[in-house]
């Protein structure tokens, strides 16, 4: 399930029970730390992929 179709859901069960909606996917931030640093810090350590050559 990606994080859209979990958003979608809670909110539709948030409706049913009469309470808040969550807040969408991405707009939090954790405290302290830009959002900017947080994305320079997780592409440091996601892998490069190259693309195979199609033989």
């Amino acid at each position: 399930m990606s994080i859209t179709q979990q958003h979608l859901l809670d909110t539709y069960r948030a409706r049913q029970l009469g309470t808040p909606a969550p807040p969408a996917p991405g707009t939090h931030v954790p405290a302290g730390r830009p959002a900017r640093e947080r994305l320079r810090h997780v592409l440091r350590r996601w892998p490069l992929r190259r693309a195979r050559p199609v033989r």
